[in-house]
């Protein structure tokens, strides 16, 4: 399993993209956390913005298509995406994902 990291400007932005990416079968989940602020370097300036954090939830060997594909629905020119395999999952849910993701 794989989660990935991601923020976005708005949420309806952000669920239409976890809706595609979902559809598609590049991640099994996307949990949204509306509320975040991110305060960053940007073009030489310091930013401060509200954002909408996402963790998707996949598989390791779909990270370069969900990559590409995340990049391609994201708004931002640099878009935040950052992944990392857990160190354990709850065997359950980790059967939920690969069933969610295999090919129907």
């Amino acid at each position: 399993m794989l989660l990935v990291l991601t923020s976005f400007p708005e949420n309806e932005i952000a669920a239409a993209a976890v809706q595609t990416l979902v559809e598609e079968k590049l991640a099994a989940c996307g949990t949204l956390l509306p509320g975040a602020r991110s305060i960053y370097a940007w073009q030489g300036k310091i930013e401060d913005a509200s954002e909408v954090v996402v963790l998707l939830k996949t598989e390791s060997s779909l990270y370069a298509k969900l990559e590409k594909r995340l990049t391609k629905l994201h708004p931002y020119e640099v878009p935040e995406i950052v992944a990392w395999e857990p160190g354990a999952v709850h065997r359950p849910y980790l059967e939920w994902v690969a069933a969610a993701l295999s090919p129907s």
